[in-house]
């Protein structure tokens, strides 16, 4: 055993230019991060780099500049109206180093610029960006930070703005288990927050909480060996769609689930309103929308939205295995609707890995995607470069219009959408090399796709304009 743990340790120092980090993750008990320190600035936006170490003979099971990582850390940026501000988090890094930095900053629409971005929590030695976090406004207008833990290992924080609409200085709010976090604030409510523990394999829960600071207690959804999930809030209704993993292994999610609650959590329903008995604990039961397990096909959740007359809407990419390269071909984005009778699935396109992740936009006359769909520098790799793709009857049917970056150096990776979000920060991405140990640099771009700019990487003064990449 331990002469195979050096040569796994051996081949990721080669491949990368050093060895994973190892470093002690705290003990539950411990401090507020930041005891007696404050929120600082950084001096410029660089995204995490990360590799999982799963090789096979197309490289990684995924791994490059995943600053935007992951689709169960929702949602990344909120667009407020009231300072014509879009606020967002993202996984960040020292320079020329492998730490993730929790980061928080806006683009000020009237000003077309973006001030030195703010370091809310170091995660002192980690390099995970499955500790990435997620962000929510509340009616206030303070900006709260759900900062992702690891497993069991790995505790997750929850911050607050100190004042409203500013994200220069947090405070530290409260410590506890959760995962992949999901909340949702809805005014005259507080805060609805689905997340995952480790309790057996990935199961999902939710909590919630008037203020922010006191929560109720931890309640399951779902528990079939493991979860992943993309949730979602429309009119005070909460939704969520989930795959299972079968044995408790993540390489074989599968299977399509749909679960709704409008009573803030004291009923869960399907769909079509049948009341659910909770937590879901049989593969076999009335949420499961398609039984992706029988046709041999993996599930990848990408995005949820809710249609003008509430239905709900799913993004996916369905896959024939976990490992990336041609031999699990096709990976098919798919959009599964509600009608109000039925559910109807569609192909979108076909891209060239499983973690080709993009957002899903429900607009008055077309309904469009942006993703990487596109083979990028870095083939069969994570990303790839990102296309705008468009429906103009409500999802079934889709064509390309436009291809949004060319010929780039790295692929671009996990294109994720604003709550609200407004021109021209409609996405935002990071990029990187999934090949090898690069640079990530932040990027975000205009919903019709012909427009996209750079964040500065490196920044000598408190404030900087973006730099525009359109080619």
């Amino acid at each position: 055993m331990k002469v195979i743990l050096v040569s796994v340790a051996v081949l990721f120092t080669a491949r990368f230019g050093f060895a994973q980090s190892t470093a002690s993750p705290p003990a539950k008990d411990a401090k507020p991060p930041f005891t007696g320190d404050k929120s600082r600035p950084d001096d410029g936006y660089r995204g995490i780099w990360f590799t999982l170490g799963q090789f096979s003979q197309h490289g990684d099971k995924y791994s490059g500049g995943l600053g935007t990582y992951t689709a169960n850390h929702i949602p990344l940026a909120v667009y407020a109206p009231q300072v014509n501000k879009t606020f967002f988090v993202y996984g960040g890094t020292i320079k020329d180093k492998r730490h993730l930095l929790i980061m928080a900053s806006y683009y000020d629409h009237a000003k077309h610029v973006v001030p030195r971005p703010t370091i809310v929590h170091d995660k002192r030695g980690v390099n995970d960006p499955h500790d990435n976090a997620s962000l929510s406004m509340d009616d206030r207008g303070h900006i709260w930070v759900f900062i992702s833990g690891r497993g069991r290992s790995r505790p997750g924080f929850k911050y607050r703005s100190a004042r409203p609409y500013d994200v220069s200085e947090f405070n530290f709010i409260q410590q506890e288990e959760f995962t992949y976090p999901q909340p949702w604030f809805v005014e005259g409510k507080g805060f609805f927050h689905l997340f995952t523990k480790y309790t057996r394999g990935r199961e999902l829960y939710w909590e919630t909480s008037a203020d922010g600071v006191h929560w109720s207690e931890h309640r399951k959804l779902a528990g079939l060996e493991g979860h992943y999930q993309v949730s979602a809030e429309h009119q005070g209704k909460i939704g969520s769609f989930f795959n299972r993993h079968p044995d408790g292994n993540v390489d074989k999610r599968t299977d399509l689930y749909y679960v709704q609650t409008t009573d803030w959590g004291k009923t869960w329903t399907t769909v079509d309103g049948r009341q659910l008995s909770l937590p879901l604990s049989q593969p076999d039961n009335p949420a499961r929308v398609l039984e992706y397990s029988a046709k041999g096909r993996l599930m990848y959740t990408i995005d949820l939205r809710f249609d003008r007359q509430g239905y709900p809407v799913l993004l996916y990419i369905t896959s024939a295995g976990h490992q990336p390269g041609p031999e699990n071909d096709p990976r098919e984005w798919t959009l599964t609707k509600w009608n109000g009778q039925a559910w109807e699935a569609h192909v979108v396109c076909h891209s060239d890995h499983n973690y080709d992740l993009g957002s899903l936009f429900l607009g008055e006359k077309e309904w469009t995607i942006l993703g990487p769909t596109e083979t990028g520098p870095q083939p069969y790799g994570t990303g790839g470069e990102v296309a705008l793709w468009v429906s103009s009857d409500e999802g079934k049917t889709w064509s390309k219009r436009r291809q949004v970056t060319r010929n780039s150096e790295f692929n671009h990776a996990y294109v994720r959408r604003p709550l609200n979000a407004k021109d021209p920060f409609h996405v935002f991405w990071a990029d990187g090399n999934p090949d090898k140990l690069s640079v990530s640099r932040l990027y975000f771009g205009n919903a019709t796709g012909d427009r996209y700019w750079q964040l500065p990487y490196d920044m000598s003064g408190d404030f900087a304009t973006p730099i525009e990449m359109t080619k």
